[in-house]
């Protein structure tokens, strides 16, 4: 199949996930406009910037704020599809969930849409959401056959305080598919990653992802971890899904994209640190559960959190992903040993602060 070049807007183009997508996009010959908040800062666009001299031409920075309203519409103007990956998420959890989560996802969703509504070259949006838009908890999907969530499922939950970043993912989603239907020039593809692993094109120590990997790492979890599944996937899987749903005609509706389940302690096992220079404080055990729910608040978690996902497993149906999508999963081996000799060579094993807790 002839996969006709398109000008591709991705916003939030200098984070984790969205910098793979402006290469692959790149890559396959597109002409891409990235977003980021301030182009002064150099440290978090510089690899943004080495793109643009590999490829002349093909590359331009804007800046863009997600609550201040038109601010995307120069960088989409002549734009085909939209790429919105911008959205806030923190490891710890946040002090104000509504003004760090909730008013970023929804407000810099609707603003976004509203450029694409005013822009009459945009065909087709591709949003970033997450496996928990689908979900509430892990006991919720434990009557469902083999413990799978679906791409059809919607998270019930409306208490911002239970998972604020499921929570504003929820809503986000939700508030775009009703923008969406309310006309007919563009269409949308929503991607739903699980926790996303692997390798990064910046060496930023800011990124989600850094911070757990940090936390397997500095010991914070040596003395055992909780039996919790996460759902995960390598950071240029899902990247590649977004670029084949900005291109792809047939594609639509919902993807989940998750290569394996796996709980944090198989997850621990994966790990090779031989020749890293990396000495071994990985968790060698699981911890009771009734410990963890005891000293939850001081590690970061939720008491309800831990009541309602340790010890429940959920898996994920990405199955339309592999047949529509054309993905094909990275061994989550893979995946995590790149990941980690990336912060090794990096140096940020030690420029994050790699705080004890999970995201909640």
């Amino acid at each position: 199949m002839t996969i006709l070049e398109h000008k591709v807007l991705v916003t939030g183009a200098a984070g984790y996930l969205a910098s793979w997508v402006v290469k692959y996009l790149l890559d396959e010959g597109h002409t891409v406009h990235a977003t980021v908040r301030a182009l002064s800062d150099r440290k978090k666009v510089q690899h943004l910037l080495d793109f643009a001299e590999r490829f002349p031409n093909k590359l331009s920075l804007f800046e863009a704020d997600l609550l201040d309203e038109g601010s995307f519409d120069q960088a989409m103007s002549g734009c085909s599809v939209v790429i919105h990956t911008a959205s806030p998420y923190y490891l710890d959890k946040p002090k104000d969930p509504q003004a760090q989560l909730v008013q970023p996802a929804l407000s810099g969703t609707l603003n976004v849409l509203a450029s694409v509504n005013k822009t009459t070259t945009v065909k087709r949006v591709v949003l970033t959401s997450s496996i928990v838009a689908l979900y509430n908890d892990a006991c919720d999907v434990s009557d469902a056959t083999n413990h799978t969530v679906q791409e059809s499922g919607i998270n019930p939950n409306r208490d911002i305080g239970h998972n604020p970043y499921a929570y504003s993912k929820t809503i986000a989603e939700q508030a775009a598919w009703g923008m969406q239907k309310k006309q007919s020039r563009w269409d949308m593809v929503t991607i739903h990653p699980g926790a996303i692993f692997g390798p990064s094109l910046s060496k930023r120590a800011d990124a989600t992802s850094i911070g757990m990997m940090v936390q397997f790492l500095n010991g914070s979890f040596r003395t055992g971890v909780p039996r919790l599944w996460l759902g995960t996937v390598d950071v240029r899987d899902v990247a590649a899904a977004h670029v084949r749903a900005a291109v792809l005609p047939m594609a639509h509706g919902r993807y989940i994209l998750v290569a394996q389940s796996l709980t944090l302690l198989e997850i621990s096992k994966l790990f090779r640190l031989d020749g890293l220079g990396i000495k071994d404080k990985l968790p060698k055990g699981e911890v009771y559960k009734m410990l963890i729910w005891l000293i939850a608040p001081y590690v970061g978690m939720q008491r309800d959190y831990v009541s309602c996902n340790v010890n429940f497993p959920i898996y994920f149906d990405s199955e339309r992903s592999k047949q529509e999508l054309g993905i094909r999963y990275r061994q989550p081996a893979e995946t995590f040993n790149d990941h980690i000799r990336q912060i090794a060579d990096d140096g940020l094993l030690h420029a994050h602060s790699g705080k004890p807790g999970l995201a909640t």
